[in-house]
């Protein structure tokens, strides 16, 4: 479960840690990190209500897909975040 996130993004806007994916390897061939493409799905760590003033559609915890790019790169303590809109978000993944 996310723990309280130092920060809390406004309008309709979520905070996303992206999922690290697992490394499979095939044969011997070794694909450095920054040829790797980045993951499309993460956990969200806050979510603020719509512009509307209806609650959002995801909650801390969950894990969502969204494309492949969407939302902004920010990097707060060490740790890299997107923020992005809700509507980026195409599903949320049961667990």
């Amino acid at each position: 479960m996310a723990k309280e996130s130092k920060i809390q993004p406004i309008n309709g806007k979520i905070l996303i840690k992206r999922l690290e994916e697992k490394e499979v390897k095939k044969g011997s061939i070794i694909i450095p990190d920054t040829a790797k493409e980045k993951p499309q799905q993460g956990e969200v760590v806050a979510a603020s209500k719509k512009l509307d003033g209806s609650e959002p559609d995801v909650k801390p915890g969950d894990i969502v897909l969204f494309g492949k790019y969407s939302g902004t790169e920010i990097e707060f303590d060490g740790v890299e975040y997107l923020i992005m809109d809700s509507t980026d978000i195409l599903a949320i993944i049961n667990k």
